[in-house]
């Protein structure tokens, strides 16, 4: 649908622009039709029909143009006729009111009068010598050069309809139009076809890199399921029997073996919890609102080996989606995970508590602190990771911090 809409609007663009183009192109085409109608109507039938005496204004002159005038030259949109001499002077005009009366021309009129050619121009009804054109609409005024038998050159001025100008303009345009459009509406079908089909490919395709990933993403938790649970059935629970083993011989055994005993049995039992961390990291348990204290626990493992002291607290949480619990988990993981690479800190808490409606997790820590903004702008993956996460499940998560200050991770989410 965007695909669409990008190119319907180019499509809109490209009307406007040709039917502008195309207008502007039909009104000289038809200018042009103009001035070639008046050259022909000048050079063909007044010049030859100018006789002696017309520019001096000689009554007979005046009527013998004037026969020819009238029958051959007012054809098709001809509205009317003037010839002008080179001192302003209308020698003769279809309206007799006009003839013998002089007014200024300007420099394109003089321009045609010394050097030929012709030339087109919407005529100004205000002007003196239009005066008698004001209630017959918009004209348009043509003029060329023509010459008298006295061999003085006098101005051939025919003025056309402004209609009959816009009439033969949308006769010359519309064929384009026709074409125009039709191509247009190919082209429109041919796009959206194709749209569409490479529209469903897409859609295919990305159907198929999700069930990919799904696949992958599956047997990766797979597998990392097996190995947890084959390290904490065979591994962990060796060294679980092989400290309990070491302690019932540190009973009997007389010093100094009973202290090595004790020793080794002390090692044995932090190696056990140091591997059951070390599985929560590779895949974390069957998470339940009764077991989330536990695995918090686990997971703050490492930590308390590390000499930090750990406080765990998990309030009576109610009904939570598996959703929420794997957030609250994620985020507490990854609060941990940065503690203890980070902070430096001799104290962390976690809580889990539910306050107006919302699960809400801190995990808290006195360690050197840091400037969120700071490390945002350094593109901290795991800051980010989390803030994503809280968002594609409607969650909160805000992160408090200061240089010297600790660091607080306060996730709210729907339970």
């Amino acid at each position: 649908m965007q695909f669409l809409a990008v190119g319907l609007l180019a499509l809109a663009a490209i009307v406007v622009t040709t039917q502008i183009l195309g207008e502007r192109a039909a009104k000289h085409e038809a200018l042009s039709d103009a001035r070639g109608t008046t050259e022909v109507l000048a050079r063909s039938v007044a010049e030859p029909a100018v006789p002696r005496g017309l520019v001096d204004g000689i009554p007979s002159a005046v009527d013998r143009f004037d026969r020819v005038a009238l029958s051959r030259l007012l054809v098709n949109d001809v509205r009317r006729i003037k010839v002008w001499s080179s001192d302003g002077t209308i020698v003769y005009s279809d309206d007799v009111r006009l003839i013998g009366n002089r007014f200024a021309l300007g420099a394109d009129e003089m321009a045609i009068l010394r050097n030929g050619g012709s030339d087109a121009e919407v005529s100004d009804l205000t002007a003196p010598e239009n005066r008698y054109e004001r209630q017959g609409g918009g004209l348009v005024e043509v003029y060329t050069q023509i010459h008298s038998p006295e061999g003085q050159p006098l101005l051939f001025e025919a003025y056309f309809s402004v209609a009959g100008i816009e009439a033969r303009q949308s006769q010359v345009v519309a064929p384009f139009q026709r074409i125009t459009g039709g191509a247009l509406v190919v082209l429109v079908g041919i796009a959206t076809a194709m749209l569409w089909v490479l529209t469903r490919r897409a859609g295919r395709a990305a159907a198929d890199r999700e069930r990919l990933l799904r696949s992958a993403a599956t047997a990766s938790d797979a597998e990392r399921r097996r190995i947890a649970r084959d390290l904490h059935d065979g591994v962990v629970q060796d060294l679980a029997a092989s400290a309990f083993a070491v302690s019932a011989l540190a009973r009997d055994a007389a010093e100094p073996e009973r202290s090595r005993l004790l020793d080794t049995g002390k090692s044995l039992r932090g190696s056990m919890r140091d591997l059951r961390s070390l599985l929560v990291e590779i895949h974390p348990p069957g998470l339940s609102a009764g077991a989330l204290p536990a695995a918090l626990e686990d997971l703050s493992a490492p930590a308390a080996a590390a000499g930090v002291e750990v406080t765990v607290s998990v309030s009576e949480l109610g009904a939570v989606s598996d959703q929420s619990l794997a957030l609250v988990w994620r985020v507490a993981q990854e609060a941990v995970r940065n503690t203890l690479r980070h902070a430096r800190a001799t104290a962390l808490s976690i809580t889990v508590v539910r306050e107006a409606g919302s699960v809400v997790l801190e995990v808290t820590d006195d360690g050197i602190g840091f400037d969120p903004g700071a490390v945002r702008a350094l593109s901290h993956f795991g800051l980010r990771g989390l803030e994503s996460l809280a968002r594609d499940s409607s969650g909160r998560l805000t992160i408090r911090s200061a240089p010297g200050q600790g660091a607080t991770v306060r996730l709210e989410v729907e339970p």
